[in-house]
């Protein structure tokens, strides 16, 4: 599947009093906290701002292609497919030439709310963070007014740019895991 990926982040939250708003708006949980695991790989050549994704949701694994044109919130493109096997796809990609230069684990709850993904996402190192994806622009305003957070408090900058403002260099750190 490849698109515009139309998402919002509000940094620093409080997980337990998010998840209260969002349920509280009519908010519906998904899937409970999971853990998820991924590896990063440059593309060949190399272009920044772009990069490999393959990652295991907890549910299923994906292969994806992201690239980011701007931090506005509908600057990421993405071209996924949902592939069989974590490793088996890591091997694969090792054949042709792709070497991970990171291993990267989160952990996320999903909610729905109305046509917005809504992800509570804890990363290590950093305080956790909402993020809201819908299928346009409005919705995800519409869906973060719905919860009373501001336009002004949201970012949609990604998660490498989200480190650096707690001053961390994401791209410097190879394997970045919960203790």
């Amino acid at each position: 599947m490849a698109g515009i990926e139309y998402e919002a982040k509000a940094l620093d939250i409080d997980p337990v009093k998010t998840a209260r708003l969002i349920t509280e708006a009519g908010g519906i949980r998904r899937s409970g906290p999971r853990l998820m695991r991924r590896y990063v790989y440059d593309t060949l050549p190399a272009t920044p701002n772009r990069w490999v994704r393959l990652r295991d949701t907890g549910a299923g694994t994906t292969l994806c292609v992201k690239q980011i044109a701007t931090d506005a919130v509908d600057g990421t493109h993405e071209t996924e497919v949902t592939v069989d096997s974590f490793e088996e796809a890591s091997q694969l990609l090792g054949l042709i030439g792709l070497t991970p230069r990171g291993y990267q684990e989160n952990r996320r709850t999903s909610y729905t709310l109305g046509p917005a993904r809504l992800e509570i996402d804890a990363w290590p190192r950093i305080p956790p963070y909402l993020e809201i994806e819908a299928d346009d622009a409005d919705q995800v305003w519409e869906t973060a007014a719905a919860l009373g957070i501001d336009r002004d408090r949201l970012t949609s900058v990604n998660t490498t740019k989200v480190y650096a403002l707690y001053g961390i260099d994401l791209d410097a750190i190879a394997d970045l895991r919960f203790p």
